[in-house]
């Protein structure tokens, strides 16, 4: 099916045979006849960029004629995976460009795999940037995205022994084609130093920040499509450079290591994303990774402003700053600091510019989430802030006592400085106090940061914390992800549905009442299935049946989002197979992929019980065609569009209260798939959307662990001595049933659930062994489980980015 609704001409196509042949003769410097895969793939993408540079241009040079109101997006992470498809898409090129390489005996569905995912992000936080991206250019919001350009990302998860072993990711070894290098666009961004003060010709008090070390920051920019080409954007990232030369003269004089050393120092700010903090070194780059891109990125925009209005007294009517979470929230200081120290503007005329521009989107209750820096670390490293901090939390701490505010608890949570064993900067308290709008990502995750970390502040603020559920780019989602869906969705609703889903989607309802759309919906999922057993078996060596349900865990790693409590209802499902091979049971694999942070080792833990778990269960003959265990290594954009499409069960199993919202959640169920998971982030707007009776939700709600957290009366062993089941599993794991080498190797992990379960695992067992024999049951009967199926995929066009974006733009942006 072709991703877009035009129909190739003969005249596209042979004009976009003849870019490609240029591209590869002329850019890639390589004949016909010699060129390799991945030499067409360069050749592809340079043709396909160009076609979006008249489109750039002519948007860039609307933006500055039309005089609009820019959105600037601060986010350390873009997960924007791979391009070549979602700009052929969006540009209506695919067909076009598919019909081209044919004639020249090249098959772009094999180029196209050759296309590394950009390494610029990690989770949902960065896939939520890019979504968001897309559908700013979707929707003409004119916008700049801004953060880092990694040399080596995250990291490229291996699996050696069932252990996660991180190697370094190399996605630009043989280039990017998508990006152009901006060398005249560059900043000197400061680090370390002393300030000095003096009074300048008005009698007012200056400061002089006399910084110790400069860095370069130098631009890169790529354009983002929207749909149709109806707005391009431009994503800009930073590359750290030294301020110096290289050291002639030292190399020289025999000194090879010392004359880079001031090089390699500079460039570890952009190599790679979230640098292990468990070191006093390690916390100190990634503080110097967030200034730096925001230093970089608030001297760009001010330059833009300046240059197009001449002064910064209108910055928030024609800008407007949306911070991504707390790590650019130094822009608050930073803000100032340009505004008071270079601008020479007074302190509270430009406390009022800076709280007018900038807004700030936090996406986490977790208190490690929360950003916090030691005083002693942002002295040292960015001395002018620290004062600018300290002034910003005595100002805001006296106005508080002038509306008659003395109690000093109330005045220690709202501070921005922590005080007690080692004083630290609040960065969420400064993200709030320094922004005229702070939003949550979900209904109850907003309601819950009103009532738990920003409590004090929602009192003393009341009108600032607002809700922005999240949404997702359904033209990545749903077109390029499951172009068998989509086909059988635009036979049915036409060719409209691909320009309004958010609203269009509601037309299929009627359908989930027919047996013949129900078959053919359930024909293209094991399409999908069938693909992705293939990539399993490629990945992994491991076959599995595509007709048995695919039951998908799939996310980052971590304690909250208990996958672990996915992993004990696997060994009681082998358990209770073993007991009854002859019962009527469902034939399931269980799928599992993500990444625990290097430093993480409770979540590497859980990655090697996952593949001990999997190793035992796939070579027992007693439950062969019954259960299958996968981990697939490396998961990234590319892989969840292989995974999404071809699930049965989507997991979303957080403990209640702690999950901000998820969009993982929204992805499987606009492809079709059943959720599982509890009344967390995103999924009670799911579930209110969708129907309870289209999902299987179990568990404790965010209420009830909070009450049981807060009145301390939580017994996770008196629940496994209730349990038979649950206590069978865990003496199995920890007496090393899945560690024949190593027996003791889970002791710990067994025993901190038995006896602390901060992640009420225990507590919500069996609840989701009931679920999972509802799912079961639903299973067994497919009349039932496709008009659900059909079902979710009608009702999720709430949960489109584009929805998500409009609100920002006109409640909080004022841009639409």
């Amino acid at each position: 099916m072709t991703q877009e609704s035009a129909v190739a001409t003969a005249d596209e196509v042979a004009a976009f045979r003849e870019r490609v042949l240029r591209k590869l003769t002329y850019s890639v410097g390589k004949d016909p006849e010699n060129a390799s895969d991945y030499d067409w793939f360069h050749a592809v993408a340079l043709a396909t960029r160009d076609s979006t540079i008249d489109r750039w241009m002519d948007c860039t040079r609307e933006a500055y004629t039309s005089g609009q109101k820019r959105v600037y997006y601060l986010s350390l992470e873009f997960l924007i995976g791979r391009l070549l498809v979602d700009s052929l898409s969006n540009l209506g090129l695919f067909e076009v460009a598919r019909e081209a390489l044919a004639g020249l005996d090249v098959d772009i569905d094999q180029i196209r795999l050759l296309e590394p995912d950009a390494a610029l992000g990690n989770g949902g936080l960065g896939r939520l940037a890019a979504c968001f991206m897309e559908s700013m250019a979707t929707l003409g919001v004119v916008s700049h995205g801004y953060g880092i350009r990694y040399d080596h990302g995250l990291f490229r998860q291996a699996i050696v022994d069932g252990w996660q072993h991180e190697q370094t990711e190399t996605w630009l070894d043989l280039g990017n084609p998508w990006e152009f290098e901006r060398s005249e666009v560059k900043y000197l961004i400061g680090f370390g130093g002393n300030v000095t003060a003096a009074t300048n010709e008005k009698g007012a008090t200056q400061h002089f920040w006399h910084w110790a070390e400069g860095v370069r920051a130098i631009a890169y920019d790529t354009p983002i499509v929207g749909w149709r080409g109806a707005g391009v954007n431009t994503l800009r990232l930073w590359r750290a450079r030294p301020e110096a030369d290289f050291h002639l003269a030292r190399f020289n004089a025999g000194d090879h290591i010392g004359a880079a050393a001031e090089e390699a120092r500079a460039e570890s700010i952009s190599r790679v994303l979230y640098p292990a903090d468990s070191t006093e070194a390690g916390q100190e780059l990634r503080l110097r990774q967030e200034y730096f891109f925001v230093a970089a990125s608030l001297q760009d925009l001010l330059r833009r402003h300046l240059k197009q209005r001449g002064s910064l007294d209108n910055l928030p009517d024609f800008t407007s700053i949306q911070l991504n979470d707390t790590h650019p929230a130094i822009a608050v200081a930073e803000l100032m600091r340009l505004l008071v120290d270079v601008h020479s503007y007074e302190w509270q005329h430009a406390w009022r510019l800076t709280t007018a521009t900038l807004s700030y989107t936090n996406h986490t209750l977790l208190p490690e989430a929360l950003e916090t820096w030691p005083v002693g670390l942002m002295e040292r490293l960015l001395p002018r802030h620290m004062q600018i901090i300290y002034l910003i939390n005595a100002y805001h701490l006296d106005c508080l006592r002038e509306r008659g505010i003395h109690e000093a608890e109330l005045l220690r949570s709202v501070s921005l400085i922590e005080e007690g064993h080692g004083r630290r900067v609040r960065m969420g308290n400064l993200a709030f106090l320094g922004s005229h709008s702070t939003n949550g990502v979900s209904a109850l995750h907003t309601q819950l940061m009103r009532k738990t970390v920003f409590t004090d502040l929602h009192g003393l603020y009341p009108q600032r914390i607002n809700n922005k559920t999240n949404g997702i780019t359904f033209r990545r989602w749903l077109y390029q992800a499951n172009p068998q869906l989509t086909q059988l969705l635009v036979e049915h609703l036409g060719e409209g549905l691909l320009d309004a889903p958010e609203t269009r989607l509601r037309e299929l309802e009627p359908y989930a009442e027919q047996a013949h759309f129900r078959q053919r919906f359930a024909e293209q999922r094991l399409a999908n299935k069938r693909h992705l057993a293939n990539v399993i078996l490629e990945r992994v060596g491991i076959s599995v049946d595509p007709q048995a349900l695919f039951d998908v865990h799939v996310k980052r790693i971590h304690e909250y989002k208990r996958q672990l409590l996915n992993l004990l209802h696997t060994v009681a499902l082998y358990h209770a197979i073993r007991d009854d091979p002859g019962g009527n049971w469902v034939p399931r694999v269980k799928i599992f992929a993500g990444k625990a942070a290097a430093s993480y080792h409770q979540a590497k833990l859980i990655i090697k019980l996952a593949n001990d778990i999997a190793t035992t269960i796939n070579a027992d003959p007693t439950v062969r065609g019954l259960l299958k265990v996968v981990f697939l290594p490396n998961y990234n954009v590319s892989l969840a569009e292989d995974i999404i499409p071809a699930a049965d069960l989507s997991e979303q199993i957080s403990t209640a209260g702690l999950e901000a919202s998820g969009t993982s959640n929204m992805k499987f169920a606009l492809n079709g798939a059943l959720t599982i998971g509890t009344l967390d982030g995103a999924n009670v707007e799911m579930s209110e959307q969708i129907g309870l009776e289209h999902m299987f939700i179990f568990g404790l709600t965010a209420q009830q662990v909070n009450a049981r957290k807060q009145a301390n009366e939580y017994n996770a062993e008196a629940i496994i001595g209730a349990s038979q089941r649950l206590g069978e599993v865990l003496s199995a794991i920890r007496g090393g049933a899945f560690s024949a080498g190593d027996p003791g190797r889970y002791v710990g992990l067994v025993d901190g659930i038995s006896w602390h379960d901060t992640f009420m695992v225990c507590a919500d067992f069996e609840a989701y062994w009931q679920a999972q024999l509802d799912v079961e049951a639903c299973w067994r009967d497919p009349a039932r489980w496709w008009r659900s199926s059909v079902l979710n995929t009608a009702r999720t066009g709430w949960f489109s980015s584009d929805r998500t974006i409009r609100e920002y733009a006109r409640e909080v942006w004022t841009v639409m």
